[in-house]
């Protein structure tokens, strides 16, 4: 039988993934458009989708605000609520332009830590 560990080519594992990540992928994708072309906007179906969704991206953007891992660590949990709540009050008033929220946020994030970094020093 084949498996993961029946290749010991150096470039086995990223052909691997790119297959798997490509399956598990696009098969959801086709399935969406072809589903989703005979469904209403406005209906039960697609507000769930839309509500699961954005709940699940609320849920990323918390974990990594509030339990981040690698350098973010090192920044105070003070400041990365007040990046990310500045920064998306800026993408509100600039008409829900997501560049400028992404912008602001992360000069909110780089000036707290300069702030922070000369009055530690």
């Amino acid at each position: 039988m084949i498996n993961y560990q029946s290749f010991d080519a150096w470039w086995w594992p990223y052909v691997f993934i790119a297959i798997a990540g490509w399956l598990a992928t696009d098969i959801w994708r086709w399935l969406g458009v072809l589903i989703g072309n005979r469904l209403a906007q406005d209906s039960a179906a697609l507000t769930w989708v839309r509500a699961v969704a954005t709940a699940l991206l609320a849920a990323v953007i918390a974990k990594l605000i509030l339990y981040p891992v690698g350098e973010l660590q090192n920044v105070p949990v003070a400041i990365r609520v007040a990046a990310a709540s500045v920064g998306f009050a800026a993408f509100l008033m600039a008409g829900k332009r997501t560049w400028v929220g992404i912008a602001v946020a992360l000069g909110c994030l780089f000036g707290g830590q300069l702030l922070l970094g000369a009055a530690v020093g």
